[in-house]
C-alpha cells in the first residue's frame, strides 16, 4: 500500500470534491442572483450533479480511473481509507444519478424550494459515496453519520405537515437505535483484532486457528479461547447486519419503511429508496465478502454457506420478500405500497449477495442501478399528481390515463420495471439476479424469488388497473407539469426502456467491477 499520495489518489475523491465545490456554488448562488427564486437552486443542483456525473464516467473513460487492473494493495488509497475500484465507480454512477433525478422532480414542489434542501441533498450523496468507498470502519462511520444526519432532517423536512415531523422523528429514532448497534459490533470486532481496516481484520481473522486445529492438537485452553473469539466475533456481525438491515429495509429492521415513506416529502422518499438502499448494499458487499466473510470459520473452512452468518442472510432474505410483498397487497395509500414494494425489492437483490459469487454481486449492483431510475420515475409521478389532488391515495390514480396519458405511461413502465415484466429494467434485473442463484446451486433461493415476483405483479397490475380501467371524480381537472420534472420523468423512463432492451454493456460492467473485487487479494484476506 502506498503511502505517497499520487494523482490517482485526488482523482479518486474526485466526486467528492467536486459536490463540496457544488454545496458552496449554490450557497453563493441562493444568496445572489437567484435570491427571489429558489426553484433554480434546484436546477443549478440537478445541472452540477449531471456534470459530475459526467465526468465521473469520463474520468474512467478516457483517464482508466479507477482501473480495474489495478493490484489490490495498491487500490488502497488515503492510508487504507478508501479503496478506488470499479464497484467504487458503479455505486458513485448509482448515487449521482439518484441525486440528479431527485433534483429534478424536487422542482415543483413549493415547500421544498430552499437553498437547505438541496444542501441536504448534496450532503447525504456526499455521505453515500464515501460509504460506497470505504476500507476502513472510520470512514465507513463517517460517511454513515454524514448521510444519516442529513436523511433524518430531510424526512422531517416539511414542518407545517402532522406526518413530516413525526417521519423525521421514527427515522432519527429507529436509525440511532441500529446505528448504535452496529458501532458497538465494530467496537467488538476492534477490541478483538486491534484493527479498523477491513481487509486487515481479515486476514486477522484468517490467522485464527479453527476448533479442528485446536481439538487435533488436544489443546483446551486453545478450543476454549477459539469457541470464546468465534462466539464474539458472530454477535458482532450480527450486530453490524442490524446497522446494515435497517439501511436496505430488510425484515425484521423494516418497521420504520413505511411510516417514513408516507411521511417524508414524496421527492426525498424517492432518494431515501433509492440511494440509502444502494449504500447499504454497498457497504454489505464490502464488510461481508472482505473483511468479515471469514469472521466464523465453516467447518469445511471455505468461506459461504458454512459459515454461521450465512444463514442469517439468507433468512433475511426470505422474509423481506416475503413479508414485503403481503404486506403492500393491503395498502390504500401509494406511497405506503411502494414502501413495502421497496422492502420485497431489497430482499430480491439480497439474493445476488448471498450466493458470494462475482455473477451474484454484479447482478446486485445492475439491479441497484435500475431500481434508481424505477423509482423515481412512479415517485414523480405521485409528486405531479399530488399537486393537484393533496392527498396520495391510490384514487387519486383513477382515470389517470385519460387525465394525463403520458403520466400515465410513465407510471405504467414505473410498476412493469419494478414487478419484472419485459421490456423494462426490471425483468433483466431479477434474470440476472436468479440465475446468478442457479447458477451457483442455490435454485431453490431463485424459486422463492421467482414465487413472489408472481405475488407482487398482483399489486402492480392493480394500480396499472386504477389507471386505465376506472374513472376519476376529478376528471376534468388538468395536471400541469414543469418541464424539469418532463425531463425528470423522461430520463428515468428512457433509462428503464434501454436498460431493458440492451442492458449487456451495464450488466458488463458490474460484473466486471464484482469480478475485479473478487479476484484480487483482499477477498477474505
Amino acid at each position: 500500500m502506498s503511502i505517497e499520495p499520487t494523482l490517482s489518489w485526488y482523482l479518486a475523491l474526485a466526486p467528492e470534491i467536486s459536490l463540496a465545490i457544488l454545496l458552496v456554488a449554490i450557497q453563493i448562488y441562493s444568496r445572489t442572483l437567484a435570491f427571489n427564486n429558489q426553484r433554480n437552486v434546484g436546477l443549478m443542483t440537478a445541472w452540477g450533479a449531471g456534470i459530475i456525473l459526467l465526468g465521473t464516467v469520463g474520468l474512467w473513460l478516457l483517464g482508466g480511473e479507477p482501473n480495474a487492473a489495478t493490484s489490490f494493495p495498491e487500490s488502497l488509497i488515503w492510508g487504507g481509507m478508501i479503496r478506488h475500484d470499479l464497484i467504487t465507480l458503479v455505486f458513485r454512477v448509482i448515487f449521482l444519478s439518484a441525486l440528479v433525478t431527485t433534483s429534478l422532480i424536487s422542482l415543483d414542489v413549493k415547500k421544498l424550494q430552499t437553498i437547505e434542501y438541496y444542501a441536504l441533498l448534496i450532503m447525504a450523496t456526499m455521505g453515500f459515496s464515501l460509504m460506497g468507498a470505504s476500507a476502513d470502519l472510520i470512514m465507513l462511520y463517517i460517511g454513515l453519520e454524514m448521510a444519516s444526519i442529513s436523511s433524518y432532517v430531510l424526512a422531517g423536512f416539511a414542518k407545517t405537515e402532522d406526518r413530516s415531523p413525526e417521519a423525521g422523528m421514527k427515522y432519527f429514532v429507529y436509525g440511532a437505535f441500529a446505528t448504535g448497534l452496529m458501532l458497538y459490533g465494530m467496537s467488538l470486532v476492534y477490541g478483538l483484532t486491534g484493527q479498523t481496516n477491513l481487509y486487515v481484520i481479515g486476514s486477522r481473522v484468517v490467522g485464527i486457528p479453527t476448533a479442528e486445529i485446536a481439538k487435533a492438537q488436544n489443546d483446551l485452553a486453545l478450543l476454549a479461547d477459539v469457541q470464546n473469539i468465534n462466539a464474539v466475533l458472530l454477535i458482532a456481525a450480527a450486530m453490524i447486519i442490524v446497522g446494515f438491515g435497517f439501511k436496505i429495509s430488510a425484515v425484521p429492521f423494516h418497521f420504520w419503511t413505511p411510516d417514513v415513506y408516507e411521511g417524508s416529502p414524496t421527492p426525498f422518499t424517492a432518494f431515501v429508496s433509492t440511494a440509502s438502499k444502494a449504500a447499504g448494499f454497498a457497504v454489505f458487499m464490502r464488510v461481508f465478502t472482505s473483511g468479515m466473510l471469514n469472521f466464523i470459520p465453516s467447518s469445511t473452512g471455505q468461506p459461504g454457506q458454512g459459515t454461521a452468518w450465512w444463514p442469517m442472510l439468507v433468512s433475511m432474505c426470505i422474509i423481506t420478500m416475503t413479508i414485503g410483498n403481503f404486506a403492500a397487497i393491503y395498502q390504500r395509500n401509494i406511497k405506503r405500497l411502494l414502501a413495502y414494494s421497496s422492502v420485497a425489492q431489497a430482499g430480491y437483490a439480497m439474493i445476488g449477495l448471498v450466493t458470494l459469487t462475482p455473477d451474484g454481486s454484479g447482478a446486485t449492483m445492475f439491479y441497484l442501478l435500475m431500481y434508481v431510475f424505477t423509482n423515481v420515475a412512479a415517485f414523480g409521478v405521485i409528486i405531479v399528481i399530488s399537486n393537484v389532488s393533496k392527498s396520495e391515495q391510490m384514487e387519486d390514480l383513477y382515470g389517470l390515463n385519460k387525465r394525463s396519458p403520458y403520466l400515465a405511461l410513465v407510471m405504467l413502465f414505473a410498476l412493469l420495471s419494478l414487478g419484472g415484466i419485459p421490456p423494462t429494467a426490471g425483468f433483466l434485473g431479477k434474470f440476472f439476479i436468479f440465475k446468478a442463484a442457479v447458477d451457483a446451486g442455490y435454485w431453490w433461493l431463485a424459486l422463492i424469488g421467482i414465487l413472489n415476483a408472481f405475488v407482487a405483479l398482483y399489486y402492480y397490475l392493480n394500480v396499472i388497473k386504477y389507471m386505465y380501467l376506472y374513472d376519476s371524480e376529478q376528471q376534468d381537472v388538468s395536471i400541469p407539469v414543469s418541464r424539469g420534472a418532463w425531463v425528470g420523468l423522461g430520463l428515468s423512463t428512457a433509462v428503464i426502456i434501454y436498460l431493458g432492451v440492451y442492458a449487456g454493456p451495464t450488466f458488463e460492467l458490474t460484473r466486471e467491477a464484482a469480478v475485479s473485487f473478487f479476484s484480487l487479494v483482499g477477498f477474505g484476506g
